[in-house]
């Protein structure tokens, strides 16, 4: 699951890297880097990093 998560937070981050160079996807993209990022602290937070 914790692997699964980094997975997951990992691609967010990516898209919104795309979005946001690209300017295609607009406000969503930063909601799906809020996403990511609190994917990040979860894992920081439970001690799996």
């Amino acid at each position: 699951m914790g692997n699964l998560l980094y997975l997951v937070a990992v691609i967010l981050i990516i898209f919104w890297a795309i979005g946001y160079f690209g300017y295609a996807a607009g406000g969503l993209i930063h909601i799906l880097l809020v996403i990511a990022v609190i994917a990040i602290i979860l894992r920081v937070i439970r001690g799996n990093a």
